[in-house]
């Protein structure tokens, strides 16, 4: 199951922008657009991770944040235009997992969506992904095509291993080429279509009409299996 995420913000713009970024990745996403919506919200969906605006039209995000302290732990991040230190304070001591200031990088808030659920949320992803024609073995670092095994370069393997630890959630270009070929090769977009084309000519996948390493155009791949 995706993780259920909770978008509080009363600009409509900002909430469409969040919820274009966190489906792109998977994610499970309800907006609420007050303090009123937003309890309600709470109550009803038990979001996995709340992002939360504080100035909202009913009321300060702050009385909300302290509300929702008095039943819950879901991990929160504050989104705001305020950006000053006594802000930043008092959401994190009312119990804040994080503080982004508006205007913001999406690429950004999504690491720090992630960073919040990685040891939130249980790890189900198989070690072993078989669908009968192609098997991928994380524990064994092994690939297998119609039962033989299938040679990968290292950062071949990197990068079909990433996909397949997010199976069926879209990995961006940036993460896999910062997180494969190092901080500095964000934007070397060509290292990454090379090292795609070569995955999949060796996992026999067509490229017009991929069945497992599927594109999503200008933002990065996604594995099925």
């Amino acid at each position: 199951m995706s993780a259920r995420i909770l978008v509080i913000d009363d600009e409509t713009q900002i909430r469409k922008m969040l919820r274009i970024a966190l489906k792109s990745v998977g994610y499970d996403v309800t907006e609420a657009e007050s303090v009123a919506s937003g309890l309600s919200a709470l109550v009803r969906q038990q979001p996995d991770l709340v992002i939360l605006d504080l100035g909202l039209p009913d009321g300060d995000g702050l009385e909300l944040l302290a509300e929702l302290r008095s039943f819950s732990k879901v991990p929160v991040i504050v989104l705001s235009v305020r950006n000053g230190d006594s802000d930043k304070i008092k959401a994190l001591d009312l119990g804040a997992q994080d503080y982004v200031s508006k205007p913001f990088s999406v690429e950004e808030l999504l690491a720090r969506v992630r960073a919040q659920l990685r040891d939130r949320l249980p790890d189900k992803t198989p070690a072993l992904l078989d669908d009968g024609y192609l098997q991928i073995d994380l524990a064994r670092r092994l690939v297998l095509c119609n039962g033989q095994a299938v040679e990968f370069t290292p950062k071949e393997y990197a990068v079909l291993a990433t996909l397949a630890q997010h199976r069926q959630c879209v990995i961006t270009q940036k993460q896999l080429l910062e997180q494969i070929w190092g901080p500095t090769h964000g934007q070397d977009t060509h290292y990454l279509r090379i090292v795609v084309s070569h995955i999949r000519q060796k996992i026999g996948d067509d490229p017009t009409q991929p069945k497992y390493l599927k594109t999503e155009a200008g933002i990065g791949y996604r594995l099925m299996l």
